[in-house]
């Protein structure tokens, strides 16, 4: 595009930030015009106007999706910050659950959304009938980049490493943009199909390192938690097949001779658990925790607020004393 004099806030129509938004979250002109109860021609005229004032094309048409350049990705944490943080200021107390009619996007692995989206579910149907929910696959242990960039509202997961800095940050007294709340603590257990050769014996840790395993990777790294437990005792693994999602390991398992690692509390919502056996792990391995992370422009939300509030709630109840073990009391927001 020619050069041009840069936009200011006085010049700038700043109702075409607002469409940029709604077109930047789904990657659709049909459907960001539904969103925003506008025709199709309208939105695509409020993206021409932007472009024009900005000078770059914005988004580009590939296939059926319109992917954003560089300049739009970095437009778009700013202009979604700007108009989150107005919303909450001009409504700061509105939220009605009963009349609501708002979308929340969450981030989280197949096993957590197995516990607690039955719950949440219901407490949407009752509660607000107009609220919806939309669930995106968790694929990296650290999702401060999709909460930063307002791809998700809020992130349920285990984030070993993203938690850990946050603590080290808030200990040296920075300010930090993500709020966090741990809602459980638990431990990982060997899983394999009930008539497994290693479920005959007593599972040793040299009979552990022999197997064949199955490793359950967010990002498809052939690399995980147990291996770094096990290298720095000097031992390693075989890795034949990774995968995903939990409850696809829980399946390949209960019908082959691999061997995986599952959170304890997942495997009673597999629906098959009688088909697999469990065995501690032959090693100190690292606990899993499941936390809540969130961006502090969302903290104050009146609808962020509710829905954290639930998912805490079901949360308590899902996991239960007898296959976890209790999270430490604390108030939310970064533990001690």
């Amino acid at each position: 595009m020619s050069a041009h004099p840069l936009p200011t806030l006085r010049t700038l129509d700043l109702n075409l930030l607002k469409v940029f938004d709604a077109i930047m979250a789904e990657r659709s002109l049909t459907k960001a015009a539904q969103q925003l109860a506008l025709t199709q021609p309208a939105v695509s005229n409020a993206l021409r106007r932007l472009r024009e004032a900005l000078g770059d094309e914005l988004l580009v048409r590939k296939g059926r999706q319109l992917e954003p350049t560089v300049r739009a990705q970095e437009l778009w944490q700013a202009v979604r910050t700007a108009l989150q943080q107005l919303q909450a200021s001009l409504a700061p107390s509105l939220f009605n659950p009963a009349t609501a009619s708002t979308t929340f996007v969450l981030t989280m692995a197949d096993a957590t959304a197995a516990q607690l989206m039955p719950g949440l579910l219901a407490v949407i149907t009752e509660q607000a009938p107009g609220v919806s929910l939309r669930v995106v696959p968790l694929t990296t242990r650290d999702p401060r980049r999709l909460l930063d960039a307002g791809q998700a509202d809020l992130a349920l997961g285990h984030f070993p490493a993203a938690v850990a800095e946050l603590r080290s940050r808030v200990q040296a007294g920075e300010a930090v943009p993500f709020v966090q709340q741990r809602l459980f603590a638990g431990d990982y257990v060997c899983v394999m199909r009930r008539d497994h050769p290693l479920a005959q014996a007593p599972l040793t840790l040299e009979r552990y390192c022999a197997a064949r395993h199955l490793l359950v990777s967010y990002s498809g790294r052939a690399v995980g938690f147990m291996d770094e437990a096990l290298r720095a005792l000097g031992y390693t693994r075989r890795i034949v097949l990774t995968v995903n999602q939990f409850f696809t390991a829980g399946k390949v398992v209960s019908q082959s001779d691999l061997v995986t690692v599952l959170p304890r509390h997942f495997v009673n919502v597999t629906g098959f658990a009688d088909q697999l056996v469990l065995r501690e792990l032959p090693f100190v391995a690292p606990q899993v925790h499941l936390d809540a992370l969130w961006h502090r422009r969302q903290d104050s939300a009146s609808a962020h607020t509710w829905l954290r509030a639930q998912i805490i709630a079901l949360a308590a109840q899902a996991f239960t004393p007898h296959n976890t073990t209790p999270a430490p009391d604390g108030q939310p927001g970064l533990p001690p």
